[in-house]
């Protein structure tokens, strides 16, 4: 924590960078503990302000989190979109175990997913809401682009794919409950064993049996006769 009283940021500049220093403080407490056990004097602590000071760059702590969720979107989505483009030939299998690899390898962009909807977009103003969902929608768009162009499926088919991916990492890895005291009881005891979930694997099972069924169907469409 800061010694010295921060001076209020006057220019456009300055509350840009302002912004960026709670965001990059949010993350980094985020990520070493859970989102949800993050409180908004936790956050304006590590940046040394006084939490009423932080509402002059953000309406809530919610909206800190969502726009960092926003943000893992764009970077999970442009890192997955050119790891499948050096694979054009991939198929159900490998397109489903590097998506479920390129998310497990962002634990607290799992951790986001699966708060987003919870309680991020429930505190925060409609025009915070919309301008995430914008960024969301945008790149889950982008995303099933690629899916269709590598797999054949429809575009509702791989806008589902995206959509359980997301939402699946999300919950997976709320229910794997790393680094905290559940997941220990679950590792140190016999009767609830069954309990601890490895993410990557589950979820790659997942989608491959989701990604082949659809593979499946689109072949099926296009082998039968037009009328």
């Amino acid at each position: 924590m800061s010694s010295t009283r921060p001076r209020r940021a006057r220019s456009a500049a300055a509350k840009r960078q302002r912004e960026r220093e709670i965001l990059d403080a949010a993350r980094s407490l985020g990520t070493g503990r859970s989102v949800r056990e993050v409180t908004l004097t936790d956050i304006a602590a590590a940046v040394g302000m006084h939490k009423s000071a932080m509402l002059r760059y953000f309406e809530t702590r919610e909206q800190i989190f969502l726009n960092l969720t926003a943000e893992g979107w764009q970077d999970w989505s442009a890192t997955l979109r050119t790891r499948l483009a050096e694979r054009p030939g991939a198929g159900p299998d490998e397109v489903a175990a590097i998506v479920a690899r390129s998310l497990v390898t962002r634990p607290f962009f799992c951790d986001l997913l699966a708060q987003a909807p919870l309680n991020l977009e429930r505190n925060v103003s409609l025009e915070s809401a919309y301008a995430f969902k914008t960024v969301a929608l945008g790149e889950v768009a982008a995303l099933a682009a690629v899916l269709r162009e590598h797999l054949g499926i429809t575009e509702t088919a791989a806008t589902d794919v995206v959509a359980t991916a997301t939402g699946m990492a999300g919950a997976l890895w709320q229910m794997a409950a790393p680094g905290t005291r559940l997941r220990e009881l679950y590792e140190s005891r016999p009767e609830p064993a069954h309990a601890v979930v490895d993410v990557e694997p589950r979820l790659a099972r997942i989608l491959a049996a989701l990604l082949n069924g659809m593979s499946a169907d689109a072949t099926e469409q296009s082998a039968r006769p037009q009328r």
